[in-house]
């Protein structure tokens, strides 16, 4: 008799351990997963590279994806001086305020390999004015053409040889610095992203907007690779539809939920209960934290303020434009007609009947809820806390 209940209690003592491991090993098991998904955000790629250096300084050119005929194709344009550069920039060919810098600062090398090597600096010069007045309101094209400007200015006795590897060097390390901001502000916005069930936003703010995975979209990658359902409502974004062409594109090839609604569906669904969270990404931003982005972003700032709907910006440092007090003086670009009156092809008004078409609104610093950049999270928006973080 106590034979058996020494084998029944070493039996219950075997099936404890058992248990004990198989629970050890179920624990190890999941954080292995999830160890797993942290670092496969290391991994995470833009479905289409945007930008692209082909070749060294002196013979090289820069290659972009030619966004105008997204979603049905998928073009490349080689842009082998500067006004093929401008022109790109200027047509949205390449678009956002990070991928316009990446542009710019490659454009200057391509402007380089073209300029005669006498009075090589001052044409360099008029060079970086020349593709700065592509597009007056996206503060990292003026960024970028500056910061290469101002390497060069470190040598000032390189000849244009050594001038254009310098040009080029400091062209890769922005596209590089720009990848690792983008994953920054996907790691500080994703907790965001996994308390939502479902985020809207507005524009493209990218992986094609950007040298990396986005800034709106960072959170929405970095969540979605770490294992988080959710869906991302697109802003269809008049006049270009960027948000139905472009992030509904991009979202929909990482696998995304992506559902696209038109401008002017957000309120409604908003109303209906359907959003979490809105995020966005941002042209421009001023000292006080006022931010710059496409048309249509303020009413949207609007709407969530009152459904009482958290309302983010997502921007690297380089977006923010410290000399301006407030959006008061940011610069507006206004776009021709035919993008309102015969979009893509199709006339929708009669002829010659006017327009007024600003690309870019305002969104005052008092309706954002916070700004989650490379350096840390602005919150709440103020003066202060712009510099807190920015100036760091």
């Amino acid at each position: 008799m106590s034979f058996v209940w020494v084998l029944l209690g070493w039996r219950r003592f075997a099936s404890l351990i058992i248990v004990g491991f198989l629970g050890t090993l179920t624990h190890m098991t999941d954080e292995a997963k999830k160890m797993k998904n942290v670092s496969s955000t290391e991994d995470i790629s833009p479905p289409a590279p945007v930008a692209q250096w082909i070749g060294d300084s002196e013979t090289g050119f820069l290659r972009l994806l030619d966004q105008t005929l997204l979603p049905s194709e998928t073009v490349y344009i080689d842009c082998k001086d500067a006004e093929s550069v401008w022109d790109a920039i200027k047509r949205l060919a390449v678009r956002g305020a990070p991928a316009i810098g990446v542009a710019a600062a490659y454009g200057m090398v391509v402007a380089a390999g073209k300029l005669a090597d006498n009075d090589f600096r001052r044409q360099l010069a008029e060079a970086g004015e020349y593709l700065i007045s592509s597009r007056p309101t996206a503060v990292n094209l003026e960024w970028a053409v500056n910061r290469v400007l101002g390497r060069v200015a470190e040598s000032p006795d390189a000849c244009p040889v050594e001038v254009r590897k310098i040009l080029l060097d400091e062209a890769l390390a922005i596209h590089a610095e720009d990848a690792e901001m983008c994953l920054a502000i996907g790691r500080a916005a994703a907790p965001l992203i996994m308390n939502s069930a479902a985020v809207l936003t507005h524009c493209n703010a990218g992986a094609l907007a950007t040298g990396g995975i986005g800034t709106a979209t960072a959170g929405m990658y970095v969540a979605h690779a770490e294992g988080h359902q959710f869906t991302a409502y697109c802003d269809e974004t008049r006049p270009l539809l960027q948000g139905s062409r472009l992030t509904a594109w991009e979202l929909q090839k990482a696998g995304i939920d992506a559902v696209v609604i038109t401008d002017n569906m957000a309120a409604q669904v908003m109303r209906e209960g359907r959003i979490d969270m809105v995020i966005t990404g941002a042209d421009r931003i001023a000292a006080n934290g006022d931010a710059a982005n496409k048309i249509g972003t303020y009413g949207v700032a609007i709407l969530a303020k009152h459904h009482g709907i958290p309302f983010y910006v997502a921007a690297p440092y380089s977006t923010f434009d410290m000399n301006l007090p407030s959006g008061d003086s940011i610069p507006i670009e206004l776009r021709g007609s035919e993008e309102i009156t015969e979009g893509f092809g199709n006339r929708t008004a009669p002829h010659d009947i006017k327009t007024y078409s600003p690309a870019f609104d305002v969104t005052p610093a008092e309706l954002i809820t916070a700004i989650i950049t490379d350096r840390g999270v602005i919150d709440p928006v103020t003066t202060e806390n712009v510099r807190k973080i920015i100036d760091a």
